[in-house]
């Protein structure tokens, strides 16, 4: 596409001096269409913290808006990023749901209104995956028909083959027999518990859990398993690398970015079957698996132990999810959306 469009990028989840890991795929999806030669500004919340934020972020919105004079709002995350831009510009709004706001809105009457509200106003409407979909269908019937599913994508450049001994030695970890890595938070929803057991029953290898939460406690001191603590995003290709098979078991995964992420480094997954994951893991790639099914995870583990090292058919299904290739559908979505702002210059 030739023509330039200014963009004004919506999100209450970005990378921030306090918080660098804080919505990345946000950021990539920025960089992607401003290496396309887009116009962006950004009102976004770059830190973590109490509804404050929120606030601060409503008057960003206003003031940005009237500024830079957007021609259309790429907003991330349907409440309350998505509410504030349709309600603080005069221009198109693309909204994105990413799954944690489509959970708000199923257990919140409050929130489901306010998702309604912010779904019709928007021009168009994206979901991260196919299982998003259907469930923000049920939410807000009235986007039946009009949700675009575009996942974040994955940086075929930052997240790339490598050798695992060579990561190994700059992440400093050396697994005895096959390396099993788990990256994220320590909290039940990652299922993390569940995974030490079945690794604990698999009963070879050793097993990395790179990130920091309260159950990191119950987690420390068990035999093969080391607590990394959280690391810098930019070292999280070197973790991935590190590892033979990558382990992401979640209760539930909207859409799964460090599996993917991991089958770009070439790694093998076991991964839930709850979410996104089924939608790009094949079987040559990793296993998924019923994540409260003990026995299926420990399976999983040796199953997947089995798998090539590197996994070249894990590369290759990640390159199908290529982020050029989805700035590249978003960017379309933003265009379509845009010549609706016609004159909007001298409204907003």
């Amino acid at each position: 596409m030739s023509d330039t469009v200014r963009i004004l990028l919506v999100s209450q989840m970005y990378p921030g001096p306090s918080a660098p890991d804080l919505g990345t795929f946000v950021a990539d999806l920025e960089r992607g269409l401003a290496a396309r030669g887009h116009e962006l500004a950004r009102a976004v919340v770059d830190e973590r913290g109490g509804p404050s934020r929120h606030l601060a972020l409503a008057r960003d919105v206003v003031t940005t808006a009237r500024r830079f004079r957007p021609d259309v709002v790429y907003a991330h995350f349907l409440v309350p990023a998505g509410l504030l831009a349709v309600l603080g510009s005069r221009v198109p709004v693309v909204v994105t749901a990413h799954g944690q706001d489509v959970a708000n809105a199923e257990r919140s009457r409050a929130v489901r209104v306010a998702t309604r509200f912010t779904l019709r106003r928007a021009a168009a409407v994206v979901a991260v995956s196919d299982w998003l979909r259907r469930r923000l269908e049920v939410v807000a019937p009235e986007v039946v028909g009009r949700v675009e599913v575009v996942d974040c994508g994955v940086d075929l450049h930052r997240f790339s083959l490598g050798r695992a001994e060579e990561a190994r030695a700059e992440v400093g970890w050396h697994p005895e027999g096959t390396g099993f890595v788990c990256v994220g938070a320590l909290i039940e929803r990652k299922n993390v518990l569940r995974l030490a057991r079945a690794f604990e029953r698999h009963g070879e290898g050793s097993l990395a859990f790179v990130g920091d939460g309260p159950l990191r406690v119950a987690l420390s001191g068990r035999p093969g398993i080391r607590t990394v603590g959280p690391v810098p995003h930019a070292h999280i290709p070197q973790w991935l690398t590190a590892a033979d098979v990558v382990c992401q078991p979640s209760l539930v995964e909207p859409f799964g970015l460090v599996t993917l992420e991991a089958m770009a480094c070439g790694r093998s997954v076991v991964a839930t079957r709850v979410g996104g994951p089924p939608e790009f893991v094949p079987p040559e790639a990793g296993v998924l698996v019923d994540p409260e099914d003990d026995d299926a995870l420990a399976d999983a583990l040796s199953t997947a132990a089995a798998l090539p090292r590197p996994n070249a058919a894990a590369r290759a299904a990640a390159e199908r999810h290529d982020v050029v290739a989805q700035v590249t559908r978003i960017e379309a979505l933003l265009a379509k959306a845009a010549p609706a702002a016609a004159g909007a210059h001298s409204l907003s």
